[in-house]
């Protein structure tokens, strides 16, 4: 039997087309391309944990999120951790540079056809390109 779901949130910015993805330091998804995030510390709401973690992993004050997406990530049969993740798209002032701290080992800002070829979670991936495709109807 699984354990309980852990809470933890990730925050997505979008800039010209480029998404600011982080490489992670540490498990769960060490070494992948991810949206800033983590786990929820007590008392926080998911928004408050995107946000927190944002500035965490990236030295920029993110604001205004907004709910994209939900995932139900079960770990897999050599990681038996069970998070609920809650993606959010947040705002940053253009000027700001991200700096890569606390558990991210890098930064950038990857295009949808950059983050095809990067190693990242699958609901990242997802994400991403439920965003071009908005943005290219758009």
């Amino acid at each position: 039997m699984s354990p309980s779901p852990q809470a933890a949130s990730s925050a997505i910015l979008e800039r010209d087309g480029r998404f600011l993805l982080i490489r992670r330091m540490n498990p769960p998804s060490a070494d992948l391309y991810a949206f800033p995030g983590g786990r929820a510390e007590p008392g926080e709401t998911p928004e408050q944990t995107a946000l927190r973690e944002f500035f965490e992993e990236t030295g920029i004050e993110a604001r205004n999120p907004v709910l994209f997406a939900t995932y139900d990530l079960n770990g897999d049969k050599d990681d038996d951790r069970h998070f609920f993740l809650s993606v959010f798209r947040v705002e940053a002032d253009v000027g700001t540079e991200a700096i890569a701290a606390d558990d991210a080992a890098d930064s950038g800002w990857y295009s949808i056809e950059e983050i095809r070829t990067l190693p990242v979670p699958p609901s990242v991936l997802e994400c991403a390109e439920m965003l071009a495709a908005i943005r290219d109807a758009g």
